[in-house]
């Protein structure tokens, strides 16, 4: 079994279920349309979480420390997030459907060049590569999306809505096909799988979707914001990854902290004189919108980080196999697919608000259980079940109205841009969750685990409550615009 098969399912849900209100003459291209842009971000979200049940083998066999694998995980991540709103100007710059051709193949050879990783130097640089890549097919299949329902922004809507979804099993079912993978065939074919799956996407974009073409007028690039937000997202993920192995005052953490400070204040100056600035900071002044990105950082945060220390814990602790690590991950998959389902109807009924403070505090009770009686030296599967099937029930309940919440609150024309900064930072959310999370862990693979694993449980559950508090702030309705 490949994970193209489940990427291949989800893509063509996608477009069965979005197209049920077209006429039967527009269904297929239109269904194909939204298939291809979600077969893309099926991709990406799936790159992020299915190595983390690789990370003890690629450890072993790269002779790599732990502070090394939390880049395999982060390294992609901060591609993908400093990259992303960069992706949206040269998207209007060379058009919509060649950007996505471009990420299709980026991330097919960096996903080539990961395979064939001699250390893990190297293996971190592909997989920063491979992040590139990401950003540059996600922007452009909404974009693509955004053309393909301009005609009826109801399915526009429910289009995007299960855009969400795909990549939301995807995350879920990494960790599985992960564990599937290293039993038959060794770490290095979680990379070389995508490679199909990169092909079939590029084919069916090129079959089916129409050329966007590039704006007529011209837009200038934010090139000095652009930079000074790679140097401060580099130096705040690195200093927070090796803080525990070097100290906070070794003199790599103090100037990584010091880059962050000085190149993000001077990224917040830049945007606010910049005509076109990179990251419109007027965004933040409405509530909705900073509380929607706030949640959306608490969420990855949390989730991105107790994956990563979880995956561990089975292996190393409760002595599972990465097969049986992966399968342990099963229950995530099916309860995404409900919730994300169920927060759709409950959007239309009920706005914006509640399904985010639900799926908070639904959350915050998974995280909460998995702490208390999940996590011990001897736990059962069925002690963690609960944990695992409450997490992903409130991450799907919450983050299909957390990114309705932010389209809906800036105008039409600026919603490719309102969801790059979502995800931007949803994606360094998840960068720091990993390295904070992770840090827990690296002292010790025997019993101290475990000391370490209830702190990253029960700051992820203090998190969600928080995140569901933030929910609350939300405009409940959706605001047309």
């Amino acid at each position: 079994m490949t994970s193209s098969q489940p990427a291949q399912a989800s893509a063509t849900s996608v477009a069965e279920t979005a197209t049920t209100a077209l006429t039967p003459a527009a269904r297929p291209a239109l269904g194909w349309t939204i298939a291809a842009s979600s077969f893309a971000f099926v991709i990406v979200q799936l790159d992020i979480t299915i190595v983390n049940v690789a990370l003890p083998q690629i450890g072993a066999d790269l002779n790599a420390r732990v502070s090394a694998l939390q880049w395999v995980v982060d390294a992609y991540t901060l591609g993908f997030a400093v990259f992303l709103l960069s992706a949206g100007a040269l998207g209007d710059k060379f058009g919509s459907k060649r950007l996505f051709l471009a990420g299709f193949l980026l991330f097919a050879l960096a996903s080539i060049a990961c395979g064939l990783a001699p250390n893990a130097g190297f293996l971190n640089i592909a997989r920063a590569i491979q992040g590139i890549g990401a950003a540059l097919l996600v922007p452009s299949s909404l974009a693509i999306l955004n053309r393909a329902c301009a005609h009826d922004k109801k399915l526009l809507a429910r289009a995007i809505g299960l855009w969400t979804a795909a990549g939301g099993v995807s995350i879920a079912a990494g960790p599985v096909l992960g564990g599937l993978l290293l039993a038959t065939a060794g770490w290095r074919s979680i990379f070389w799988v995508n490679i199909p799956i990169c092909l079939l996407g590029f084919l069916l974009t090129l079959r089916v979707v129409p050329a966007i073409a590039a704006k007529q007028h011209t837009h200038s690039f934010d090139l000095l914001g652009q930079i000074l937000a790679i140097f401060a997202l580099t130096g705040l993920v690195g200093a927070v990854i090796e803080l525990h192995p070097l100290g906070l005052w070794h003199p790599l953490v103090l100037s990584g902290f010091g880059l962050a400070l000085i190149a993000g204040t001077a990224f917040i100056m830049v945007e606010k004189k910049v005509p076109q600035p990179m990251l419109p900071l007027n965004f933040f002044h409405q509530t909705s919108f900073t509380a929607a990105v706030l949640f959306g950082v608490l969420v990855n945060f949390s989730y991105y980080g107790v994956i990563f220390v979880i995956s561990f814990y089975l292996q190393k602790v409760q002595g599972y196999t990465s097969l049986q690590a992966g399968l342990a991950f099963l229950p995530l998959t099916g309860t995404f697919i409900f919730s994300n389902l169920v927060s759709g109807w409950l959007i239309g009924r009920a706005g914006i608000r509640l399904p985010m403070v639900l799926g908070g505090l639904i959350g915050a009770m998974g995280y909460g259980l998995l702490g208390t009686i999940g996590i011990a030296a001897h736990a059962s599967f069925w002690q963690m079940l609960p944990g695992f099937v409450l997490i992903p029930a409130g991450m799907g309940l919450a983050v299909p109205a957390m990114t309705t919440s932010i389209l809906s609150s800036v105008e039409k024309a600026r919603a490719g841009t309102a969801s790059a900064v979502l995800n931007t930072a949803r994606q360094v959310g998840g960068a720091v969750g990993v390295a904070v999370f992770g840090a827990l862990v690296s002292d010790s693979f025997g019993g101290n685990m475990n000391a370490g694993v209830k702190i990253a449980l029960s700051t992820a559950t203090v998190l969600l409550v928080i995140a569901a508090g933030l929910g609350y702030l939300v405009r409940p309705a959706i605001a047309t615009r």
